[in-house]
């Protein structure tokens, strides 16, 4: 009996190409809380869009959501500054507001990963995707990225995979895909 398995290899060092990918949060309505979550939501990184959140939850009269949903913002706009302490902070706010919103775990997952947490990361997007998100894909990226930090090419190489299956179009996770091998031994 002949037995094969599946050799996985990754061909770069992923912590120099791959970047986590964030989740923010729509806040309807009007005011500073909804300029805050455009902001999040177009990829903004400047800090007077992160003046706006501050104002907004300082001075808005938010529902538990929305008011969870701009910490989500505000750490969106940190964490794409690579300021993960600081983002976290936020994304820590946002669960305790509301700790059934996914895409504060995804976040919260995606700063760990960032500053090389794997492990930490890899809990909190196993319950983002346990609890649902709007964009699963961006779990299920981050997760190959948390995956492959620890080490566990066959788990990485699947969820980039699912990434791609869910939204085929998104070119990162094509990206870090293309970086592995599939081998038969």
């Amino acid at each position: 009996m002949i037995k094969t398995r599946v050799i996985l290899s990754a061909a770069l060092a992923f912590a120099v190409t791959a970047t986590a990918s964030q989740a923010a949060v729509t806040v309807i309505g009007g005011g500073m809380a909804q300029a805050c979550s455009k902001a999040a939501l177009s990829g903004a990184t400047e800090f007077k869009f992160e003046a706006v959140c501050t104002m907004a939850l300082d001075s808005e009269l938010l529902s538990m959501r929305d008011r969870a949903g701009t910490y989500v913002n505000r750490g969106v706009l940190k964490l794409r500054r690579k300021e993960f302490a600081s983002a976290e902070f936020d994304f820590n706010k946002a669960i305790q507001a509301k700790p059934d919103l996914g895409e504060a775990y995804i976040n919260r997952g995606a700063s760990s990963v960032g500053a090389r947490r794997y492990a930490e990361g890899l809990t909190d997007l196993n319950k983002a995707l346990e609890l649902g998100v709007d964009e699963p894909e961006k779990a299920y990226y981050n997760r190959a990225l948390a995956y492959e930090g620890l080490d566990n090419m066959k788990a990485a190489y699947f969820d980039y995979q699912k990434a791609i299956e869910l939204k085929p179009d998104w070119e990162q996770p094509k990206k870090e895909l293309a970086r592995f091998s599939v081998g038969r031994r």
